[in-house]
């Protein structure tokens, strides 16, 4: 059997779910992960080292509301109320707390897990 393919555009949402957090902390993209309530419960390293948020500050208080008002918006937030499922790749601006800082985002969601992921590719 082969590994799955990490890759930010390959990478499914099955893998996020089940990877360990050592392996999602060694991804070179951000991964943030939060249920419909967008409370966070996954923020890896590369993601916390990127915004130089410490992730004992991000985990268990919701994403768009107190750590990203930035994406609360149409473009990101909306998109995971809207679309019960849930995979695309689109350039955005991140402008909270650092000056604009182009990245590419993926919004993962699907209707067979709870969890929705937002990955980061600076």
């Amino acid at each position: 059997m082969s590994s799955p393919d990490v890759s930010f555009e390959m990478v499914a949402l099955h893998d996020l779910e089940t990877m360990s957090t050592a392996d999602r902390d060694a991804l070179p993209f951000g991964v943030v992960g939060f249920e419909a309530n967008t409370i966070v419960q996954v923020y890896n390293a590369t993601e916390a080292r990127m915004s130089g948020l410490d992730p004992a500050t991000v985990m268990g208080v919701p994403f768009f509301d107190a750590v990203a008002q930035c994406m609360n918006n149409f473009m990101v937030a909306q998109r995971f109320e809207d679309e019960p499922e849930l995979d695309d790749v689109f350039p955005y601006v991140l402008t909270l707390r650092m000056r604009p800082t182009k990245v590419r985002l993926r919004l993962l969601a699907t209707a067979k897990t709870p969890r929705r992921y937002i990955l980061i590719e600076r």
